[in-house]
């Protein structure tokens, strides 16, 4: 003998009653009935505090590191400047030096060559 197939109703019935003893159990189950609730909240809200707080004690230390590096690429940078116009300067001054060392050796190579000159007329 086969069983009765259940009819659409009583399959719908079936599912509402199924669905209307979850929600009861998940109300009773309620997280906020729990007189251990609000602590567990507390908790979490200070530890998410603690964290937020870690968190932007480490955003203020990188930001700082991060002046502090910008601070010490500008003195690089400065230094190297002046460096580089030292640098400069000298070779300004070397070249300077050259010329007039150029200019003595041909004004006495030009004596040389007058009194040379002079030697000859006589």
């Amino acid at each position: 003998m086969r069983k009765k197939e259940p009819s659409l109703s009583d399959r719908l019935s079936t599912a509402a009653k199924a669905k209307q003893e979850l929600l009861e159990r998940a109300r009773a189950s309620d997280p906020t009935k729990d007189p251990k609730y609000a602590e567990r909240q507390a908790a979490r809200r200070a530890a998410a505090e603690a964290r937020e707080a870690r968190a932007a004690e480490r955003r203020a230390a990188k930001e700082a590191e991060e002046k502090r590096k910008a601070e010490e690429r500008a003195a690089q940078e400065a230094a190297r400047a002046e460096a580089a116009l030292a640098e400069e300067r000298a070779r300004e001054a070397k070249l300077e030096e050259e010329a007039r060392l150029e200019a003595e050796r041909k004004a006495a190579r030009d004596a040389r060559y007058a009194a040379r000159k002079a030697r000859k007329k006589r």
